[in-house]
């Protein structure tokens, strides 16, 4: 029990403040004159100010808290390599024992994992966390057993008692390591970038480890490559992407003997492939209505770079105006056809006839275009059936469709056909318009198309009667695309409420383009965490077979390399998926009949094994420059260290020990106040006082 002396003022202390002073002033006044009973002038005044501030006497009784020592251990991944986990399983039991020795002393114990989303190891997060969850002024000491390897040395908290590191590990513990320094979310297709490569040793490397490795590198499925590099030296290693969309390459360099864990010996980058430019050539036979319709949706991309030619003036035209004084643009027939068309990636013939403009030489020359991996669309009117046709060219042997030389007229709505509902250029479309009559999407109607046979190819949409509207056919290693009626601008102006004119071309002009996202036949795969959403897209009406994972690189637990066999459950027309959990990060390789994809989930080096050297340094510098350092660091190799209660300010670690610091924190369970003098007390007090200086001074005056 604790006593204490407290005040309860009857009055406002500045009140009591002003009483003083004018009390001081009396006693000056009395002592000026010379008062013989001044003394006890004082003294009762005094007394009367006392009983006005309340004194009383506050007696507590308290309860003494034990200490607390917060014990931090870190399960990370990380933690499993060597003989971590047993050093650590050791350490815990040993703080246990020496804590559960001492008196009033408690012991919390907040186990720390891997942090979500390859976040790494989270100690001074899981440090805050646990302070909070104590009363600061009870904390005796803070112990963290870890490799050191903590990734959010930032959150770093301001620590009311010690704090110690047991560090688990082994001196003699080395490693070698593959690090990606540079790796771009996005290239171009067909451009060299550098990427830079490393591989570096860490710890105490014995001198006989050769300073050369192994180097595997791997474009998605494609057969890898090995070549010998140096060790601790930077590589740049020359990448041209091979096509659009996700590309994965996989580096991974031999196991060396010895060396703490392989984990680290393998990276994936995956790298989008985009385009960097569009170059497209857009050939009009004649001015119609329908030529802006596709000036205006190439033009309207930022990364298309259109040459557009209309034959305004065909060369029969004989109209006795000088060529000189014509204002046209001559038509640079060989070096578009001959010289540059390799530059371009599409070709549009928007209503093109043969004039004579272009000799069937050029023709044959835009043919092997198409067969060594150009593309051509062919938007036809009714100059496709005339005798100047396209179809009576060269062409004609890459077309898909044949003219029957008639043009249907009347009003109809064009229609996806069965096979247009699954592929990805039409897949959808209607969703795009109201529901109109008879199930039919409600959008606006054409007015001509021109009758076809078609020869070969995949007819997607359709006009009246059945017939091909928009044809598609791969040639060789290119594409052609036929569009029979040349009314398309009608949705772009919104007749009968227009239709999805934008979104169809430029699907059709990305299809054209080979984009990974329009392939008829493809396999993709998106992850998040460790769950994959794998897509398959197929135009055939059979659904695709079984599915078969196969992990490439998985860690060193399970049965890594087994394939597993997933069913695909249709989604959409022409559409499949299956959603799975991988069991662990790595490359996976997804494979479905002739279709092969290669997925990345998570990183292929998680943060846990980027560092696996164990070490103190950062957990224990400085918090800012020139300041105290943050804690001590024992290694557990030599031995488990003592635990020791140390007077606050004096060291806390030692050979073989660390300190704690006895808080003897209390808590009060009962308080009492009683008043100092009671009122009647203080009152006797104060005139006593005052009659006793009366006397003296009436004494005095009676003797003179």
């Amino acid at each position: 029990m604790t006593a204490h002396l407290v005040f309860d003022p009857l009055v406002p202390w500045p009140l009591l403040w002003a009483l003083g002073g004018v009390t001081l002033l009396m006693l000056a006044l009395a002592l000026w004159r010379g008062l013989p009973g001044w003394f006890l002038r004082g003294l009762g005044l005094a007394a009367l100010l006392a009983a006005l501030a309340g004194p009383g006497l506050q007696s507590e009784d308290r309860q003494n808290l034990s200490d607390i020592v917060i014990v931090l251990v870190d399960d990370s991944a990380s933690q499993g390599l060597g003989a971590r986990a047993d050093q650590t399983r050791r350490a815990l039991t040993r703080v246990e024992a020496q804590v559960a020795a001492l008196d009033n002393t408690e012991l919390r114990v907040k186990h720390i994992t891997d942090g979500a989303d390859n976040t790494g190891t989270l100690a001074m997060t899981a440090m805050s966390e646990a302070l909070a969850e104590e009363p600061r002024a009870r904390v005796a000491a803070v112990i963290l057993i870890s490799d050191g390897r903590v990734h959010d040395l930032e959150m770093r908290p301001d620590l009311p008692a010690p704090f110690h590191l047991l560090l688990t590990g082994e001196a003699a513990d080395w490693d070698r390591r593959l690090v990606v320094q540079n790796a771009p979310a996005f290239a171009i297709i067909g451009e060299e970038f550098k990427l830079k490569l490393r591989v570096e040793d860490q710890g105490l490397v014995p001198p006989d480890v050769p300073q050369f490795a192994d180097l595997t590198i791997a474009v998605d499925a494609d057969a890898p490559q090995t070549y010998s590099v140096p060790v601790g030296e930077d590589l740049e290693l020359p990448v041209v992407l091979p096509h659009g969309g996700l590309n994965v390459l996989q580096f991974a360099i031999g196991p060396t003997s010895g060396e703490l864990t392989e984990r680290n010996n393998t990276a994936v980058v995956q790298i989008n492939g985009v385009r960097d430019r569009l170059r497209v050539l857009l050939v009009s036979g004649e001015p119609h209505a329908g030529e802006r319709v596709w000036r205006n949706l190439l033009k309207s991309d930022a990364s298309v770079d259109l040459v557009h030619f209309t034959i305004l003036r065909p060369p029969e035209k004989q109209d006795g105006v000088p060529v000189d004084e014509l204002s046209l643009i001559a038509f640079p027939t060989r070096e578009l056809f001959i010289e540059k068309i390799d530059e371009f990636d599409l070709i549009i013939f928007d209503r093109y006839r043969m004039r004579g403009i272009l000799p069937m030489s050029y023709i044959d020359n835009v043919v092997r275009y198409i067969r060594e991996g150009g593309t051509v669309l062919v938007a036809s009117g009714p100059e496709f059936g005339a005798v100047d046709s396209l179809y009576r060219s060269p062409l004609a042997e890459v077309l898909p469709v044949a003219p029957t030389a008639q043009v249907i007229e009347g009003g109809f709505r064009p229609k996806i056909t069965e096979l247009g509902q699954r592929h990805p250029v039409t897949e959808g479309l209607d969703r795009f318009a109201p529901q109109g009559e008879n199930g039919e999407p409600g959008w606006g109607r054409w007015f001509r198309v021109m009758e076809v046979e078609k020869l070969s190819g995949q007819t997607v949409m359709e006009g009246p009667d059945g017939a091909p509207l928009l044809v598609l056919d791969r040639v060789d290693e290119g594409r052609i695309a036929v569009l029979t009626s040349d009314h398309a601008w009608l949705w772009g102006r919104g007749y009968e409420g227009g239709g999805p004119q934008l979104e169809l071309l430029r699907r059709l002009a990305h299809w054209m383009l080979k984009e990974p996202d329009l392939e008829e036949e493809a396999l993709t795969a998106t992850a998040k965490g460790n769950e994959l959403t794998i897509t398959r897209r197929t135009v055939s009406e059979d659904p695709p077979g079984p599915l078969i994972v196969t992990a490439q690189d998985s860690a060193e637990a399970g049965e890594p390399g087994k394939p597993v066999i997933l069913d695909m459950i249709q989604v959409a027309p022409g559409k499949y998926q299956v959603v799975w959990q991988a069991p662990e990060a790595g490359l996976y390789r997804l494979e479905q009949g002739d279709l092969t994809r290669m997925i990345g989930v998570g990183p292929a080096s998680p943060r846990e094994f980027v560092e696996t050297i164990a070490s103190g340094d950062a957990v224990i510098a400085p918090k800012s420059a020139g300041g105290p350092a943050y804690g001590s660091v024992t290694r557990l190799e030599p031995g488990l260290p003592d635990l020791r209660q140390v007077a606050e300010g004096r060291p806390v670690t030692g050979r073989g020990w660390i300190g704690i610091t006895p808080r003897e924190a209390w808590m009060t369970t009962e308080v009492r106040l009683a008043a100092l003098l009671p009122g009647w007390a203080w009152l006797l007090l104060t005139a006593g006082l005052a009659i006793s200086a009366w006397l003296i001074e009436g004494r005095r005056g009676a003797k003179r």
